[in-house]
């Protein structure tokens, strides 16, 4: 066999392997979410499993001890968020009548003057309205509740997979150096080099964007919440650690940030100069984002286009469900680097030259 056609059923192998792939992730997307959830936070925690097991700590115990540590960071975050949320939403509630009172003296008459738009609402049969729903929100969801059955499942599957996860995410975190020389053993020794090269730089980049993007998820919330109270925001909490966790999406993090501080602000100050502080923290915000903490902590080196982001978010959110969301950013990330070495191949190939 001539050497042209060796590379090309070399390069044949590969797509095949790929499209086979591909069909078994199509095929079993509802039952891969745990293991795949499992295995990106089996990835960040085996360097410090691998420590312990360095200073003579069991892999068994080192594993154990990792996963006690997740589980108490988890249960402080919702004991310390909860309360709060709870709080914020009560001073809401307290405040919704003022803001339609606010939005019937000032809002509407604006409106009215400026644009031409005739609005005449009954503020007191809103507010009647409001309270009457919000006491009797308990009943009309018990009542509801029972009728959704498609819902039902969708919470009971969901419920499954988040307690199949702690499960899988132990054995893989145990058995991660394991798995790893198992898998190094099965792969042909024709394609070793090149799968080799491959995977260390699927690790780099992977390794850089998982451990930078949280890092940037901490920084810039902590970065939103202070300015936010600074600016003597009341709902500085909520709105700056939801624009802090969405800044993994390009952009979202910031106007959606932006829209609920910005409506927060007029209804707390009743005028627009009290408005401009926060207008100001965002701006600085997204400055600090994509010029020093951003480049800093992830690098240039992922290159994921936001609309690939996008796209990844929903195609993977269609696919896995919430879990997919979460794991639509790492795996494009993973794919990127794959699809590079795809296009390097097919450049040098006979079937482009």
């Amino acid at each position: 066999m001539s050497k042209k056609y060796s590379v090309d059923l070399y390069y044949l192998w590969w797509l095949i392997i790929g499209c086979v792939g591909i069909t078994l992730i199509y095929l079993l997307s509802p039952i891969l979410t745990p293991f795949l959830l499992a295995a990106v936070i089996a990835y960040i925690c085996n360097p410090l499993v691998t420590h312990m097991a360095v200073r003579k700590i069991p892999r068994t115990m080192g594993t154990i001890l990792v996963m006690l540590l997740l589980l108490s960071l988890s249960a402080a975050l919702v004991l310390i968020m909860v309360p709060l949320f709870e709080k914020e939403a009560s001073r809401l509630v307290i405040k919704i009548p003022a803001y339609l009172e606010m939005l019937g003296g000032g809002v509407i008459p604006w409106l009215e003057s400026h644009l031409g738009v005739n609005l005449n609402p009954d503020i007191d049969m809103l507010k009647h309205a409001m309270t009457e729903h919000w006491q009797s929100a308990g009943g009309v969801a018990a009542k509801i509740l029972p009728s959704l059955t498609s819902g039902g499942i969708a919470v009971v599957e969901f419920l499954m997979n988040l307690l199949l996860v702690p499960v899988v995410l132990f054995y893989m975190l145990r058995d991660w150096e394991l798995l790893i020389q198992q898998i190094d053993g099965m792969i042909p020794r024709y394609w070793y080099k090149q799968v080799s090269q491959l995977t260390r730089e699927t690790d780099r980049i992977l390794a850089q964007f998982l451990r930078g993007q949280l890092s940037v998820i901490l920084l810039m919330s902590i970065c939103y919440i202070t300015g936010l109270w600074l600016a003597g925001l009341e709902f500085a909490l909520p709105i700056g650690l939801l624009a802090g966790i969405l800044v993994f999406v390009p952009y979202l993090g910031m106007i959606v940030g932006l829209m609920l501080a910005t409506f927060a602000a007029m209804m707390q100050f009743h005028e627009w100069g009290c408005v401009i502080p926060v207008w100001v923290v965002f701006a600085i915000g997204q400055l600090l984002e994509g010029m020093v903490i951003t480049p800093w902590l992830v690098g240039d080196r992922v290159g994921l286009h936001p609309v690939v982001v996008i796209f990844s978010l929903l195609a993977f959110g269609q696919l896995f469900g919430f879990f997919g969301i979460l794991l639509a950013l790492p795996v494009s990330a993973v794919l990127l680097v794959w699809l590079r070495h795809i296009r390097q191949q097919y450049l040098e190939s006979n079937l482009y030259n």
